[in-house]
Formats: C-alpha cells, structure tokens, sequence
C-alpha cells in the first residue's frame, strides 16, 4: 500500500510514467481572493498535471465556506474570481473539470456513510482543524468545522482521486480522506482507492505580517492586485532592524519571507537574491520584491482580464463542469449504495 508521504521524486516519476493512471482531485473555498501563496504552492502544481495528461478535477466547496463563518459573504463574486483566476492561471476547461459541490447533490451524500467511518476523537485531533478553530471568525465553533475534513474526503473520493496536490499543514485532512477510504473498502468491499500527496517543492509563502500568507489572516498578495495594491502590500511588509539583507528563514522570518517571494517569481536561488540585495536594505528589498512580482503576474494579469471581459464564457465553465461532476458522482454514490447494501440517505 502507498502511503501517503511517498518520496516527491519517486511520485514524480510514477506521474510522469503513467499520467493516465492518476486523478488529481484539487480546489479552493471561496473565501476569498487566491494569493500568491496559492499560486506557487498549488495552482502551478494543477496545471503542470493537467498538461502532462492527468485528468484533473478542481472543486469550488461553496458549503464548505460557512466552516468558520456564520454567513456566505460575497459568494457569487467570489466563485467568479476563484475560476478568473483558474483560467489566466492556464487551467484549460477542456482538459480540467472545475466545478462547486454544492451542484453536486451526490457529492454531498457521501457525507452521511463516511462520517461513520471516523471517531469524534479523531476528528477533534486533527491539526488542521485546531489551527482553523484558532483563527475562527466565530465565538463559538459549529460541528460543520469539525466535519470538514470529512467534506473534503467526500470531494477527493466521489470521483476516484488518487493524487491530491497539497500544502504541508494539509497533510492531516488528506490523513482523513485515505482513513475514510480505507475504513469504506474494509467494511463494505473494494470502492475507493487512497490518495497520495503531491508536495509542492516551493517552500511555505509567508504573508506580509511574517506569518504564514492566508486568506483569512488579511496579509496576502492576490493574483488579481494589481501593480500599485502589490506595491503598496510589499511596502508594508514586516523586515527587522538589521539592514544588511541575508536569507535566513528561521532567524528573519519576515525579511526572508520578502527574499524568497521574489526568488520564486524570478526563477532563482534566494541566497542569490539575498546577496544582491546586500546592503542595501529594506527599502531595496521590497522594490526588488514588487518589481519581481509584478513583471511574473502581469501575462496572468492580462490574461485575467480577457476573460473578466466575457462571464458569459466563464460561468458556461462552471456549469460544464457541474454537469460532468455529477455523471461522476451519480456513478460513485450508485457504488456505495450496491456496496453497503442498500440507499443511502439524502441530506
């Protein structure tokens, strides 16, 4: 069995191989706008599978956007600028099914039999959700934040994902998604294969406060920003007091933050960059910073554009796409009732 920490490189090399043997099973809430952090750690990593010829499949999880917040703010434009996004990024319709689960009536039966399938004590272990609860918008947390993970296995399995490209601090929400499968196969027969983490080889983006770069932590740069919001964010960024610039992640977190965002958008080393840097500071390091940001988004930039000038286009994407996700769904859920039996019940 292929654990789910397998070697990038090894898995690398099985996609490469074989890219008709995998189905890749991504997405992103719609809780605001994507960032420059979703783009070097995920978004480059979906298109780079599509164009090897991995099928591909990226959820919008609407429902999932009321996990830490008590109302869906903004949805609709939001969905549209997650799937502007998508498209000036190079996710090609034809060849990615992008779709929101919440069309998806099938998808979200699943929810009912996996939820079986886990202890409340395990799902109140995992990581994620604890760091989630942590920076929750909400007094009080609802169960739905507790059944989350158990939502996104129900998104990565109705159609039979078997690579999921992830982040780091996303490892323990896939953890659940292959338990599910698993435990489902254990007790009901063979159904679902377990999905493996790709690992994006970029390192962690960290926002403009020095943190990690999040949506809901207001401290990311999104791909839609254009030159002068980049250059305003950049300039407001957390450095230190010592001028002399180095890259030295654990003891300049923020300074470092600021040289490997740079570092990505031209292609380069970040020790590289750091050096080039040198003396001449903060103020040198965030012209560079913006300066590289904004020459490696301006083609997505225009490309954006484009497509914002046709939404006709863009939502006959997402209705494409639903339709093609619930033929999946309808076959998945037809296997899960046979396996256990009989019907499952709707929610």
């Amino acid at each position: 069995m292929t654990t789910a920490l397998s070697a990038p490189a090894t898995l690398d090399e099985r996609i490469r191989r074989d890219p008709g043997s995998f189905r890749v099973l991504s997405g992103d809430r719609p809780t605001g706008a994507l960032h420059l952090g979703h783009y070097f750690g995920t978004l480059h990593n979906r298109v780079r599978l599509q164009d090897l010829g991995v099928e591909t499949f990226i959820v919008i999880p609407d429902h999932q956007v009321l996990t830490d917040r008590d109302v869906a703010e903004r949805l609709t434009a939001t969905v549209e600028g997650l799937l502007l996004d998508y498209l000036a990024v190079g996710i090609d319709p034809d060849r990615s099914v992008i779709f929101n689960h919440s069309a998806v009536p099938a998808l979200n039966q699943l929810l009912l039999p996996f939820l079986s399938l886990v202890s409340v004590a395990e799902l109140g272990r995992n990581p994620t959700v604890k760091d989630e609860i942590a920076h929750s918008r909400q007094a009080s947390v609802s169960g739905l934040m507790f059944t989350y993970p158990v939502h996104q296995a129900a998104d990565i399995l109705f159609c039979k994902g078997n690579l999921v490209p992830v982040g780091q601090d996303q490892l323990p929400h896939l953890e659940v998604a292959r338990t599910v499968a698993r435990r489902f196969n254990e007790r009901y027969g063979p159904v679902f294969p377990e999905p493996e983490a790709l690992l994006s080889a970029a390192p962690q983006l960290l926002g403009t406060d020095g943190t990690k770069m999040s949506k809901s932590r207001a401290n990311s740069i999104a791909l839609s920003a254009d030159e002068d919001t980049t250059a305003r964010l950049v300039k407001g960024a957390v450095t230190d007091a010592e001028r002399h610039i180095t890259y030295d992640p654990e003891g300049r977190p923020g300074v470092s933050g600021l040289v490997l965002l740079a570092a990505l958008c031209l292609g380069r080393d970040p020790h590289t960059v750091a050096e080039e840097v040198g003396g001449g500071g903060a103020a040198v390091l965030k012209r560079t910073v913006t300066d590289a940001v904004n020459s490696r988004m301006a083609p997505l930039r225009a490309r954006r554009a484009e497509y914002a000038r046709d939404m006709g286009y863009v939502r006959a994407v997402l209705r494409a796409g639903n339709e093609r996700a619930n033929a999946h769904a309808d076959a998945t859920l037809a296997e899960v009732r046979e396996a256990m039996g009989g019907p499952v019940p709707a929610l």
